[in-house]
């Protein structure tokens, strides 16, 4: 520490031997730093302020209808990346100072001045932007602001416009290819429905649920020639015990008695005993209550009332005929000999006939479901091959049509997107229009002065340990031996007389004076600019 400290007062001896050098160099910097401080022209500076709105009502009511992006982000990012070359390129156009740059060095000169001072930032978390520029003519630095403004939100809306037409031109190229792919695989699936129209697997449904329906049909088909082979059975057995023919006496007794020309019921009769016999048949297989059997028996009501209707007429008659019968005795046992058709054998018969037709229906429908089950059965070798071709053209039909109904969607919701931008979900609001400070805002001399004097103080001590260095003075005789590298035997003090002591005062108080005087000056210069300033 004490080598330390005698090597650092060994400095200051040397540097206070070239004391007016530094002095000197003081003032000659401090004066040029003042020349320079003072004649610096002054920067008016314009600002505006612009305020972005994102919070838009219609954003939370068109949730999943329109694709909303992150306005709050897409802004930030414009106001990072607006100040370009082409945006300033474009912004001198605007504000007319092209006419300005003559050449085309002055033009890259202007550039790259506005693109270090045009200044454009937020105010943290708000949507609040201040564009701001610096310049010696005030009336350019407002140019410069108000393009800069007009430039910021014509960018923040046709970047957006762009975007959006970007996007709406590639869905509507991928809608047509879609399209297209679309109507080629719906010509493959016609095609081939077409050529395997009767084959199974091919068509509509697949082999299996064929097979089951008609397998169900051929159950059903079975069922009811059973029930009808045995309906015609009955009847069959029913017939055997009736006779054709009976006697003319047996048919009038039935009527209650008359002669045996009289009407006859046996057509009534017949449809009466098929009714019955349509009854029991359907009543194998359905209830009392269903439609088909109320409505027989309703028809079989009718008619025995309408066969009740011509008997009483026949009774009338024979009545009024009573003293005729009584007269003619034989001529009555000829009549009642005579042979006539029995109703219920000819109801039978044509019930037979019914049930026959019936049978042979059914037999024919047993026989065709046969046929195509025997087909499909046969063809079951083909039936994977043919729905493995099906499933594959019907899974790249719906791939297509997915894709196809989903780009459609994506084009409304881009279409009502650009509907939205149109009404303004971001809407731009200048808060502050471009506005000139009347006072200059650089260069801040009363800072400037100050430092000014501290490099002047600072550049004269620099100086003078300079020059000591370079011209070394050894004030000690130990400092004299390690640089020389001998043993010094002693050392002889120089004694000033009284002349020469007041001398070396004058010198220190010039010395002082000159310094107070840099000091002074850069006070008064600052009292006066303050003074200035005030009164601006």
């Amino acid at each position: 520490m004490d080598d330390f400290l005698r090597q650092f007062s060994g400095y200051l001896r040397s540097a206070w031997g070239y004391r007016w050098v530094g002095l000197v160099v003081s003032w000659v910097v401090g004066v040029v730093g003042m020349a320079v401080v003072l004649v610096l022209p002054d920067q008016y500076q314009a600002t505006a302020k612009i305020y972005v709105d994102t919070q838009s009502i219609l954003r939370p009511l068109m949730l999943g209808l329109a694709v909303q992006p992150n306005l709050d982000q897409q802004i930030n990012m414009l106001s990072r990346t607006l100040i370009s070359r082409p945006n300033i390129e474009k912004l001198i156009r605007m504000a007319d100072l092209d006419l300005e740059a003559k050449t085309k060095a002055d033009r890259d000169r202007l550039i790259d001045d506005l693109i270090a001072n045009v200044k454009l930032g937020g105010s943290g978390r708000d949507n609040l932007y201040i564009v701001s520029y610096r310049d010696p003519k005030p009336a350019r630095a407002q140019k410069v602001v108000q393009a800069m403004v007009t430039l910021f939100v014509e960018s923040g809306l046709g970047s957006k416009r762009k975007d959006a037409d970007q996007a709406r031109k590639f869905i509507e190229e991928q809608i047509k290819a879609y399209e297209a792919k679309l109507l080629e695989a719906e010509n493959r699936l016609k095609e081939f429905k077409l050529k395997n129209l009767d084959r199974p697997g091919g068509g509509q449904k697949d082999y299996f649920g064929s097979l089951g329906e008609i397998q169900s049909q051929l159950n059903q088909a079975q069922l009811d020639l059973r029930e009808a082979t045995n309906s015609r059975d009955a009847l069959k057995r029913q017939l055997l015990g009736e006779e054709p023919t009976i006697a003319a006496e047996s048919q009038i007794a039935s009527y209650g008695g008359g002669a045996a020309g009289g009407p006859s019921t046996a057509e009534i009769d017949a449809r009466i005993s098929a009714m019955r016999n349509d009854i029991e048949g359907l009543l194998q297989r359905y209830t009392d209550k269903h439609p088909d059997v109320l409505q027989l028996r309703a028809r079989i009501k009718s008619l025995e009332e309408e066969r009740k209707q011509i008997v009483d007429k026949y009774e009338a008659e024979q009545a009024k005929n009573a003293d005729s019968k009584a007269a003619a005795p034989k001529a009555t046992a000829t009549a009642g000999s005579a042979q006539i058709p029995n109703p219920v054998y000819q109801q039978i018969k044509v019930a037979l006939a019914s049930a026959e037709a019936s049978v042979a229906s059914l037999s024919a429908r047993v026989s065709e479901y046969q046929a195509r089950l025997d087909s499909l059965k046969q063809s079951s070798r083909l039936v994977p091959e043919l729905e493995a071709e099906f499933s594959q053209l019907n899974r790249d039909y719906e791939v297509h049509r997915t894709n196809y109904n989903n780009l459609v969607a994506r084009r409304e919701s881009a279409s009502m997107s650009e509907e939205m931008d149109a009404t303004g979900v971001a809407e731009f609001r200048l808060i502050e229009p471009p506005r000139v400070d009347p006072k200059p805002a650089a260069p801040n001399r009363l800072i400037l002065l100050p430092a000014v004097l501290l490099a002047a103080l600072v550049a004269g001590g620099a100086s003078a340990f300079v020059v000591s260095q370079v011209r070394p003075v050894f004030h000690d005789g130990r400092l004299l031996a390690e640089v020389a590298g001998v043993p010094v035997l002693g050392s002889v003090s120089m004694l000033m007389g009284r002349e020469r002591k007041r001398y070396e005062r004058r010198r220190s108080l010039v010395f002082f004076g000159g310094l107070g005087g840099l000091v002074a000056a850069y006070a008064g210069l600052m009292a006066f600019v303050a003074l200035v300033m005030r009164s601006a």
